[in-house]
């Protein structure tokens, strides 16, 4: 026996009983990548392969209490924040992540499966800009979720061409080290995925579009982008491997139910 080598990540979310999202997904995925996963539960899922039916959240002080615990006991090599339940949760997770400045802290908040995504809770939106964001290595997001987001600081004004560069820039300056746009539409009909830090875009990936539908294939990509921090590689090295560790998953993917595909997270020999 020998102590801990692994890297641990402590992963703050939702407890999905099918695994294909939140916090299990997200142990996987560190697993396949020489990691350790850690959980702090904020919210439970009723949910099937097809949809997710209700969530119930958890107290944010049970959270917090989860959490706290952990880290008192075990060194932490990276944070990763997935769908929490409201503002609150995102102020308790604020709090705790401001003891620990030099462990990467990955943002994955917005949670498609949902029915709003977690997008039409405007404190929710703010707490996230404002007392998160600022402290995070990555915030990840569509470009529709960062129009949404947006709207906190264009007072209405109509989104135009070039307008996302203004969008990253204007999160970058609170002190948010990175923001991944995830799936960008190119202009031979892929797909990319494109980091920005406060001088613009640093790093992309191209990929294609695999039939699907799938379940869980945005947070099958955080959580190994996460890892890959984990384990010391910098930001456009992360974006390479958790692109190809994704693709992997969903390449093998396979169907348990009557609902979507989940990714394979051990699809390697």
């Amino acid at each position: 026996m020998q102590n801990q080598t692994f890297p641990l990540i402590l992963s703050f979310g939702v407890c999905d009983p099918v695994g294909a999202i939140g916090v299990q997904a997200d142990c996987a995925a560190f697993a396949a990548l020489g990691c350790h996963g850690l959980s702090a539960i904020a919210g439970l899922l009723v949910a099937d392969s097809a949809r997710i039916e209700n969530m119930y959240e958890l107290d944010s002080d049970w959270m917090a209490e989860q959490a706290r615990t952990l880290l008192e006991d075990m060194p932490i090599a990276a944070f990763k924040v997935g769908a929490v339940g409201s503002a609150l949760h995102l102020a308790a997770i604020a709090e705790i992540v401001s003891d620990y400045p030099d462990a990467p802290l990955v943002l994955d908040p917005f949670l498609s499966a949902l029915p709003d995504a977690g997008l039409g809770d405007e404190e929710m939106l703010s707490a996230l800009r404002s007392i998160l964001a600022p402290q995070a290595t990555a915030l990840i997001l569509s470009q529709s979720e960062l129009g949404r987001m947006a709207e906190l600081w264009r007072d209405g004004a109509e989104r135009k061409d070039g307008d996302l560069e203004e969008d990253v820039a204007e999160l970058t300056s609170s002190g948010l080290h990175y923001v991944l746009v995830t799936g960008s539409r190119d202009e031979h009909g892929g797909f990319s995925n494109r980091l920005y830090d406060a001088g613009g875009e640093v790093a992309r990936v191209d990929w294609q579009h695999l039939p699907g539908p799938f379940l869980g294939a945005g947070n099958t990509y955080s959580a190994a982008f996460t890892a890959c921090l984990a384990r010391g590689m910098d930001a456009p090295q992360a974006l390479a491997l958790a692109q190809e560790y994704t693709t992997g998953a969903l390449e093998h993917a396979q169907r348990f139910g009557m609902g979507k595909f989940i990714p394979s997270k051990f699809f390697r020999p």
